[in-house]
């Protein structure tokens, strides 16, 4: 379980307080946890690796799964945790150890949706500085990317686990040496 202090608390209620018209929020979806995203049920350590991919979920997904991922915060058989859990087994690590979150922080309207990049952007300055907690994160994909350079955060950058390139044991050895890194 997540341990509190300031900045995560911060973060959750910054994720409480973010809007953008035309995004539904966790809230309306039933996910406002003690959480700034729902994954973080599962990889939600403040002190471990600290990765950022672009969204959490799409809201027909969310509300298709809704019973699933209020329990686990991710679908099992979905390509981005079977290759996270891949890239943790390369390490010798498990999904409690480490923390990933999302630099879009709403739902979007539909599966694979492309988000502005002043929306990203917003979000992340609203509620994901809050979760950076001095460490140094592991952008995975280049929408991530994209958004940490234009802070001007130090990142690692590594493939999004979902990316269609490569196979799940090439992606999940990038974002391994990545999280080493």
């Amino acid at each position: 379980m997540i341990d509190a202090c300031a900045p995560y608390s911060h973060a959750i209620a910054a994720r409480r307080a973010f809007h953008i018209p035309g995004y539904p929020t966790l809230a309306e979806y039933g996910f406002d946890g003690d959480y700034v995203s729902p994954i973080q049920i599962a990889c939600g350590n403040l002190t471990g690796p600290l990765l950022i991919s672009k969204d959490w979920l799409d809201a027909p997904s969310a509300a298709a799964n809704r019973s699933h991922l209020q329990k686990h915060g991710h679908l099992p058989d979905n390509p981005f945790i079977r290759v996270i859990d891949k890239a943790l087994a390369l390490l010798n690590l498990k999904r409690a150890d480490i923390y990933i979150t999302p630099v879009f922080h709403l739902l979007t309207p539909k599966r694979s949706s492309t988000i502005p990049a002043a929306h990203a952007r917003a979000s992340f300055d609203a509620i994901g500085r809050h979760e950076m907690m001095g460490r140094r994160p592991v952008a995975l994909g280049t929408d991530a990317a994209n958004v940490l350079s234009h802070f001007g955060i130090d990142h690692v950058t590594a493939p999004h686990p979902s990316a269609r390139i490569g196979s799940y044991d090439a992606r999940a050895a990038l974002i391994a040496k990545a999280i080493e890194q």
